[in-house]
């Protein structure tokens, strides 16, 4: 491997560095009253841009970000501590909060028919506790949401936790980076390769699965075992090379292959459309994204999972940033 491409991005603290320069860009208010720009499953789409507009301060495209952010649209996810569904309620918080929002005579928090209608309700309800806090609003509604009310009267704002600064940082970032999402592209490929991305917003995971026409088929077996050939979807590498392949530019098959086929690009150049990799090191790179802005990026996580936007430091050991060519190959 080449001295200079080591020096890239690197990995553990250096990849903290990079990811924290990224994300630092976003704005500070989420849109409001806009329509929803950003790529969500489709049999949501109804149901985020009515319950978007439940309140001044929601908007669609924050509540997108929201579910993101809680569940990636999983219906039944389930946190270690009990928060349950697409918008991750606690059972307690549900059972004074949750909304019978299609009408048929039950408040389920695994039907996102009525956890989506209710999760824009209570943040609604959590921006009244607090409108008379000082600073954002938005802020500091995402801050209630996920702290509490009561800790973000304490303090007079987002509290100093961790958890709940970077939660707001990270869900306002990815609201506010599809404001205008046409213009974020540098050139007619790029912008090609990332709407095609976003199509597949929702498509299962395949292990080897996804080819340049679209979603396919996998191959046996990844290493927790999961069978491709029973699922038809992307795998990491194959969103990619379906995504830039709409773009006229072909790209090899594996992440690694992928990194070879690409021009190394500085931290502070990096700009939507590229391809972040992670690995230890050129030949044990393992997963691969496309950076969208503001510290995330569109992927096929792994199996069980499906395509998404996922933070930068969704994974530790991130290593480089590409910009796909169709000629070009580095030493591994």
């Amino acid at each position: 491997m080449k001295g200079s491409t080591a020096a890239l991005v690197g990995a553990g603290a250096t990849a903290a560095v990079v990811v924290a320069a990224l994300v630092q860009a976003a704005g500070d208010d989420p849109v409001v009253g806009a329509a929803l720009s950003m790529a969500v499953p489709a049999e949501y789409k109804a149901l985020i841009e009515e319950a978007g507009n439940t309140c001044p301060e929601v908007s669609p495209n924050l509540l997108a970000a929201l579910l993101t952010q809680e569940s990636g649209f999983n219906p039944r996810a389930k946190s270690p501590v009990g928060a349950q569904g697409i918008a991750q309620f606690m059972p307690s918080t549900w059972e004074t909060h949750g909304v019978d929002g299609n009408g048929d005579g039950k408040r389920d928090v695994w039907d996102p028919e009525d956890a989506i209608p209710s999760s824009a309700k209570y943040l609604c309800t959590i921006a009244e506790d607090v409108k008379g806090v000082p600073g954002n609003k938005q802020n500091n509604m995402l801050a209630a949401y996920n702290a509490g009310s009561g800790a973000v009267q304490k303090y007079g704002g987002v509290p100093p936790y961790k958890e709940t600064q970077n939660y707001v940082r990270s869900i306002t970032a990815l609201a506010n980076q599809h404001q205008g999402s046409g213009k974020v592209a540098d050139s007619g490929q790029v912008a090609t390769a990332v709407n095609a991305a976003k199509g597949m917003i929702g498509t299962p995971y395949s292990w080897g699965g996804g080819n340049v026409s679209g979603p396919s088929t996998g191959i046996c077996c990844s290493p927790s075992g999961q069978n491709g050939k029973a699922v038809t979807g992307f795998d990491c590498s194959g969103l990619t090379l379906y995504a830039y392949a709409q773009a006229g530019i072909s790209l090899p098959r594996t992440a690694a292959q992928q990194y070879a086929a690409s021009e190394p690009v500085k931290p502070g150049q990096v700009k939507p459309g590229d391809l972040v990799f992670y690995g230890t090191s050129a030949a044990s790179i393992h997963h691969v994204g496309i950076y969208v802005g503001n510290g995330w990026m569109i992927d096929a996580p792994r199996p069980g999972t499906k395509v998404r936007y996922s933070p930068l430091d969704t994974m530790r050991d991130l290593f480089a940033v590409g910009r796909p060519t169709s000629n070009n190959t580095k030493e591994i």
